[in-house]
């Protein structure tokens, strides 16, 4: 469906416009989508996004500088995240020993456990999105957004 139809728009767009309200609203569409999926595991996009950076340290501790900057959302409040998931047992946080002002945060096993039950739904929920379009086209929408967002810094 067009975007001037989903947004019920009796006026022509301009282009500009159009792509920007295209982008926000497909980014919408994914994260209702994918938010129902994260629902019944009581997290949030931004804390399963932290879950997955520490994941990715594979037992190494990252500090509070090294998960914002891996952030997807950069205007996310690290440290209130990093609070959520300690409550739930999914990360621990130390001060770590050489540096005291620094914060230290592993993943659990508890939360490696949690991802693993994830990454099957993830990956499916990330196919659901794609499996309508050829590789040729999946390449080329990925070649156009890093375009188009990269002519934005």
């Amino acid at each position: 469906m067009k975007i001037e139809e989903i947004l019920k728009s009796t006026s022509p767009m301009d282009i500009s416009k159009k792509i920007i309200l295209n982008i926000l609203y497909t980014q919408n569409v994914i994260s209702d989508s994918f938010n129902e999926i994260l629902k019944s595991y009581d997290i949030s996009n931004e804390q399963y996004n932290v879950l997955r950076i520490l994941r990715g340290q594979k037992g190494s501790p990252a500090n509070m500088s090294v998960i914002q900057e891996r952030m997807l959302a950069r205007t996310s409040n690290t440290t209130r995240l990093v609070d959520k998931l300690l409550l739930k047992n999914f990360v621990t946080r130390e001060v770590c020993p050489e540096n005291r002002r620094k914060i230290e945060v592993l993943i659990t096993q508890q939360g490696l456990d949690v991802l693993k039950e994830l990454d099957p739904k993830v990956i499916a929920h990330e196919y659901s999105f794609s499996d309508n379009l050829t590789v040729e086209e999946i390449n080329h929408l990925n070649q156009l957004l890093e375009k188009y967002r990269n002519k934005l810094k």
